[in-house]
């Protein structure tokens, strides 16, 4: 703790002059250091260390080309933040809302998109999703489709650049 030392006696003093008593005070650090280790031990040892948020992706060698035939292919494509256009091969492509609209936080696809997308994987097994996302669309939007379809354990997806081809597709739908 705190000692206080005040000196005792009148032995050296000069002549006219006094001189102030000085007190000396030392103060002991050790039992606040010991508290603050104590601290630091306890929250270290009881706080839990948060894991990444990952997403394992496979992605094929840059050489490889796999051939797929069209009538297997359903392209996904996402031009803005409202609306994605789903085609099946060389259908016109369909409108289809990408969030439900009284979901204020937009926690997860519609309803109308993910039964889409497990009546078309039901129905042919060889069927390949291809993601198209557009420049002006959000990216948590490929964040959550890939979410989506991870979480219905369809892993037969690729994801692809948005071209005007495709811009054009979608003016097809409107």
């Amino acid at each position: 703790m705190g000692l206080v030392d005040s000196p005792t006696g009148r032995g050296n003093r000069k002549k006219g002059r006094r001189r102030s008593k000085r007190i000396g005070f030392h103060l002991d650090m050790t039992p606040m250091v010991d508290v603050a280790f104590l601290l630091l031990t306890f929250f270290m040892l009881t706080t839990t260390f948060s894991k990444a948020n990952t997403m394992e992706i496979n992605i094929p060698p840059e050489k490889a080309e796999v051939k797929v035939a069209e009538s297997n292919v359903m392209t996904l494509r996402i031009a803005d933040n409202v609306m994605a256009y789903c085609s099946l091969g060389n259908e016109v492509p369909r409108k289809i809302p990408l969030y439900d609209s009284r979901d204020v936080r937009q926690t997860g696809l519609s309803g109308e998109l993910r039964q889409l997308l497990r009546q078309q994987t039901a129905a042919n097994p060889k069927l390949v999703i291809v993601v198209k996302i557009s420049d002006k669309a959000k990216y948590r939007h490929l964040v959550d489709i890939i979410d989506e379809l991870n979480l219905m354990k369809i892993d037969r997806f690729s994801l692809d650049d948005y071209t005007d081809q495709d811009a054009q597709e979608i003016q097809r739908a409107i």
